[in-house]
């Protein structure tokens, strides 16, 4: 049995039109669909009728209701019933998640192998690394390949794509503060041989403990993805309470884990650009950390109540 499904746009807001919906020479329109159809199944029909307008394209919501109508649910589920109106968004050109994670991590790689081997061009003069600064960029280089290495063949996405202008907008926080910014002041000759800095940072003790602390945040780190990972079938967007490693104490361990890096990276150059670095970057893994949270806590009546977000029995 086939449902008609009314397709439009949503007025602008503030608009004092009396209706909810825009009228145009396309919009709105009609698709059919079986009464079991899913929200994909929509999303195809709506690109059939528009041709720009692919499914990776479209954020549809019904009613009064802003949360977009999520892939793989039927739409029975939010309560569409024949003849009923879906609304349309077109969320502009798109750019696979994939493909955003190798370009924000291939930023900083660029960036501090240049600046760490071009003295020259960076600072008018050449000198030699001191043990701290040699450390340091083996340890970041090292963190930003396994991202790489993790986005190839580790991460499972659960949203294929996002707009393909906030690919600028995600890089800047990389390729500037990770990455040109933090290169710039941690590899310059204020830290180099020689210096009463770098004889103070060099430390053989300090350099060891903060190294063994960054590698067990990074492999915790490395843990906690390959958990995530498996709980997801390949091709599908199935979530499931996370359990195991990290996860026990807080929903979100790899963020907690890769901060505890960053921790270590800071406390080692004793940077102001590691620093602020560190606290961007915790604040908005933060940001993440409680909003997967609250969505863990919705979709999963059996969440655990004990869990944080992201610190141990804090926050």
């Amino acid at each position: 049995k086939l449902m008609r499904i009314n397709v439009a746009k949503r007025a602008p807001p503030g608009s004092a039109s009396s209706e909810k919906k825009v009228s145009s020479s396309r919009y709105p329109f009609v698709v059919e669909l079986p009464d079991s159809a899913t929200v994909d199944e929509l999303k195809a029909a709506i690109a059939k009728q528009v041709s720009t307008l692919q499914p990776d394209r479209q954020r549809l919501t019904f009613g009064e209701k802003k949360d977009a109508l999520e892939l793989g649910n039927s739409l029975s589920t939010y309560g569409i019933k024949p003849d009923d109106t879906v609304y349309v968004k077109d969320l502009g050109p798109q750019i696979g998640w994939q493909t955003v994670f190798y370009i924000e991590y291939l930023g900083p790689i660029i960036f501090h192998f240049i600046v760490y081997n071009f003295q020259s061009v960076f600072y008018g003069q050449s000198f030699e690394h001191s043990d701290v600064q040699r450390r340091v960029y083996l340890l970041i280089m090292a963190h930003f390949i396994k991202r790489e290495l993790e986005t190839a063949f580790v991460h499972r996405f659960s949203h294929g794509t996002m707009p393909l202008i906030n690919v600028f907008k995600n890089s800047f926080h990389y390729h500037m503060l990770s990455g040109l910014n933090l290169a710039y002041w941690i590899y310059g000759p204020s830290t180099a041989h020689g210096t009463p800095l770098a004889a103070k940072l060099s430390s053989p003790f300090l350099l060891a403990l903060l190294t063994g602390i960054f590698l067990f945040a990074e492999l915790s780190n490395l843990s906690t993805h390959i958990t995530l990972r498996n709980l997801r079938p390949p091709g599908t967007r199935v979530r499931r309470i996370p359990y195991g490693y990290g996860f026990d104490l807080v929903s979100c361990p790899n963020y907690l884990f890769e901060t505890l890096a960053w921790v270590a990276v800071s406390v080692m150059t004793r940077s102001l650009a590691s620093v602020l670095f560190l606290v961007v970057s915790t604040g908005q893994m933060y940001l993440w950390a409680v909003k997967k949270h609250k969505q863990y806590k919705r979709e999963f009546p059996d969440y655990p109540k004990s869990r944080k977000a992201m610190v141990p029995f804090v926050l």
